[in-house]
């Protein structure tokens, strides 16, 4: 038995050039289930999508979108089973057409060097047009302004401000009359059929309640400093006035000069008549 025909010769390992070869997708598929992986496997470690893998290795190449996509897809599945990625994107490219031919640069860079650019517009240029005829403007005002008044006499002018004028008396103020006091103004405007009662919280708050003659609640609450509140009634207003040392009262128009002591209680009850207390 001769060398040549011994069955470990490499002649008969390397595969064949025919037509019976295995095809790019047969080979890593053999190589892939040799080396023990599965489909999903193969796909966590190349990030390959699964459905992008089995379409390999059915050698159907319509999912990578595209020769360039193919050709990387077939080296990282290479390598992933252990194979040379070379003679497998080899075969690829000549059962596809092979690989798309260079461009030639030099065309389009001189389409590049050919081509102007668009012309942008210049902005300092116009901000400084626009300064100019601002400033333009301003000098045409002033020396159209100043021209106004040329003729005019201003030594005239001049000489009759310095001239000195009659001494002026000042006289002092005359004294104002007195204003009425608010009862005076408050009776005159009063009607006399009613009694007519004004609190005003004038030295600190006040708590108020007021009611008519027939009992209907006119005011409960607090008044705060400086709030005043005016009840009227045909008949009687009934009071109590909490804190009554700071409360100010008109009844009827009149002042009712002492309502009671600071932080007392009182009970009050008014007429149409005269102030007085019920």
């Amino acid at each position: 038995m001769s060398i040549g025909n011994s069955p470990n010769s490499p002649e008969e390992d390397r595969p064949s050039a025919g037509p019976d070869r295995p095809s790019v997708g047969r080979v890593l598929q053999q190589a892939r289930i040799g080396a023990g992986l599965t489909v999903e496997e193969v796909s966590t470690a190349t990030r390959v999508r699964i459905p992008i893998v089995q379409s390999i290795e059915q050698d159907d190449f319509s999912r990578c979108g595209g020769d360039v996509y193919a050709r990387g897809h077939i080296r990282t599945l290479a390598r992933a089973v252990s194979l040379d990625p070379q003679p497998l994107i080899e075969r690829y490219d000549a059962e596809h057409g092979g690989r798309p031919s260079p461009t030639v640069a030099a065309p389009l860079f001189e389409a590049e060097r050919i081509r102007s650019e668009p012309r942008r517009p210049n902005w300092t240029a116009a901000m400084v047009a626009a300064i100019v005829a601002v400033i333009g403007f301003a000098g045409f005002t002033f020396f159209s302004s100043g021209s106004k008044h040329e003729g005019t006499p201003i030594a005239s002018d001049t000489a009759k401000a310095d001239k000195p004028g009659p001494a002026r008396t000042i006289h002092p103020r005359a004294p104002q009359p007195a204003q009425p006091a608010p009862s005076d103004s408050a009776i005159a405007g009063l009607p006399k059929d009613k009694v007519t009662i004004k609190v005003t919280a004038k030295d600190g708050q006040s708590w108020v309640s007021a009611k008519d003659a027939d009992g209907k609640l006119l005011q409960d609450g607090l008044l705060k400093q400086g709030e005043s509140k005016t009840f009227t009634d045909k008949k009687r207003i009934d009071l109590v006035v909490g804190n009554a040392g700071a409360v100010q009262l008109y009844v009827n128009g009149k002042e009712v000069k002492k309502v009671g002591d600071e932080g007392s209680v009182e009970r009050l009850s008014y007429t149409p008549g005269d102030p007085q207390a019920g």
